[in-house]
């Protein structure tokens, strides 16, 4: 009997030793989570149940419990490297099949698909239509844009201004956009694009009139008239009060690119006429060249966006997180990856920083949740064990030695 217990006892430090070597072998594996053995006591018992005199029967390994912490999120400064900061796994595709992570250290396979180092693929809510929302209900693999953006026409362009309120008319009678003395200012050129990214300069001259509060305004584009000219009131206070919601529809203009028609529209909400200097506050217009891919970037919401140099912004998907009721009931594939289990429970799947998921921290990687001085006293502490129990068997021995010594 003796010699049972104790031989239960070494292999239940033998077990804990393994365990501290895994987590020491694993101090800088990205997203690892260390390990903890865990044991029971053993009692022999009968159909009678336990005596009151019974001794226990040993030690038994019951489970080899992960430790689902947060570890360390360490800089990197590469794109494609992320860090989970409070629960969830990322949720990967390998080969049809769904497995989870803590790692986030991705890259492209040739295909522009974005995988961790084994291939699996990682797994995004797809964007919408039009970009602006995500579709909760359909996963997707990752992958990477490599065409250029395509350009796109201009369609509004925004002015905001203050006039002045003491200015007057203009010392030439007659407007004429190439004599500054037949208007009283310009916004001064504004690039807009049409259908092939072409640029082209449309620009808005103001002329005071004789009547009080009341300005013309006249458009151009590449030096050609768009429209007729528009009259501008203003209220006593200064508002701009016509035309109504300060909204002015130029007259289509055909560029000599060969691109379609420019149709635009001239929006001077939020203009002002002031007892004060001419001011151009905002211009902005909707529009845009073709433009190169300058880099990919993850917000903290997981929204994944490739980044052209002409400004464009095209989301490519949100992360997928997904958490479970029993982390600790996953089952370890290897490779930093999990699968569900009927212990983990259901798996719940969400887009970062909602739901009580973590944050996407981009650039940067988890490190180990290793801690190298603890695992070092735990693998003293099972040598100790070890030891003690072995000095039992030899305890054992001396004593059967004895017995059978006897005369």
């Amino acid at each position: 009997m003796g010699f049972n217990v104790s031989l239960s006892g070494i292999n239940a430090a033998n077990a804990d030793l393994n365990v501290t070597a895994n987590n020491i072998a694993n101090v800088n594996t990205t997203g690892f989570k260390q390990s903890r053995a865990e044991f029971a006591d053993l009692f022999s018992a009968t159909s009678y149940g336990l005596s009151k005199n019974a001794v226990g029967s040993g030690v038994r390994l019951t489970n080899v419990a992960q430790q689902f912490s947060q570890g360390n999120n360490e800089q990197t400064g590469r794109s494609l490297d992320m860090a989970i900061s409070g629960e969830g796994f990322f949720t990967l595709n390998m080969n049809g099949a769904r497995v989870y992570s803590r790692a986030g250290n991705f890259q492209t396979d040739q295909a522009g698909y974005v995988t961790n180092p084994q291939g699996a693929r990682l797994q995004v809510f797809a964007p919408n239509a039009d970009g602006t929302n995500f579709d909760a209900g359909r996963l997707t693999d990752l992958q990477l844009l490599t065409t250029d953006s395509p350009p796109k026409q201009t369609g509004k362009v925004d002015v905001s201004f203050t006039l002045p309120a003491n200015a007057k008319e203009p010392t030439v009678a007659t407007f004429d956009p190439t004599d500054s003395n037949s208007y009283n200012h310009s916004t001064g050129g504004i690039t807009v694009y049409d259908s092939l990214g072409v640029s082209h300069t449309q620009t808005s001259y103001f002329v005071k009139t004789a009547n009080p509060n009341e300005w013309q305004v006249y458009n151009y584009v590449d030096g050609k008239a768009a429209g007729t000219p528009t009259t501008l009131q203003f209220s006593d206070g200064g508002a701009l009060t016509s035309p109504a919601n300060g909204q002015i529809v130029m007259d289509p203009f055909t560029p000599t690119t060969g691109a379609g028609v420019l149709s635009m529209s001239l929006n001077l909400s939020g203009s002002t006429q002031y007892g004060e200097k001419f001011a151009l506050r905002n211009t902005q217009q909707d529009g845009y060249a073709a433009g190169k891919l300058n880099e990919i970037t993850v917000s903290e919401e997981g929204i994944v966006y490739a980044r052209y140099s002409n400004g464009d912004d095209k989301p490519l998907g949100q992360v997928a997180l997904t958490t479970f009721n029993n982390a600790q009931g996953l089952e370890a594939k290897g490779n930093n990856l999990w699968t569900e289990s009927f212990a983990s429970g259901t798996p719940r799947t969400g887009s970062p920083d909602s739901s009580n998921l973590g944050k996407i921290q981009a650039g940067s990687l988890e490190a180990s949740t290793v801690d190298l001085t603890e695992q070092l006293v735990n693998m003293i502490t099972a040598q100790r064990n070890f030891q003690a129990n072995s000095q039992m068997v030899s305890t054992q021995d001396q004593i059967t030695q004895t017995i059978i010594n006897l005369r």
